[in-house]
């Protein structure tokens, strides 16, 4: 029987981890991210589950590398930091005067897929690759300064490789 269990982070509604051991260390933790001002969180807003922190293993210590998940492991729904940027990058696909109203709708679908790793998401990466290229160059780092700490791996490597 394994003693390993995973503590509750502490993560604010934009993505912040405030603390990845709130419940090892409950001095550590904060009402209010300290990166960006907002609330901080516990738990899964739609289902009240615990969200997942680190990972303690008796006996085994090292660098703590934390980064906050997506989905909530129990319901699937996305966690709020990942629904803002989902937000933003949609917002900025509205922006784009390079684009037709059909390529700004086609980039907004291929959100989604990018985000999760699924059978679509080659076609949706490869797509948003093209597009955001006819976008230019600032608007692409404008979509990997918002989207690179939620998109799939697959995602990341075929549209920054």
């Amino acid at each position: 029987m394994s003693d390993s269990w995973y503590d509750t982070a502490q993560i604010c509604l934009n993505g912040h981890t405030a603390n990845s051991m709130s419940v090892f260390l409950p001095q550590s933790n904060k009402k209010f991210c300290d990166e960006c001002g907002a609330p901080t969180i516990t738990t899964c807003q739609s289902c009240n589950t615990p969200i997942k922190g680190y990972y303690h293993i008796p006996g085994v210590f090292g660098p703590c590398h934390y980064s906050p998940p997506s989905f909530c492991h129990n319901c699937g729904k996305p966690y709020p930091w990942l629904e803002a940027k989902l937000r933003a990058a949609q917002e900025l696909s509205d922006e784009l005067d390079t684009l037709t109203t059909n390529e700004k709708d086609i980039l907004k679908k291929s959100l989604d897929d990018i985000i999760r790793n699924t059978p679509q998401t080659p076609v949706a990466a490869t797509r948003f690759k093209k597009l955001i290229a006819k976008a230019g160059p600032e608007t692409a780092k404008a979509f990997k300064d918002i989207l690179i700490n939620v998109l799939s791996e697959f995602a990341k490597k075929t549209i920054w490789p």
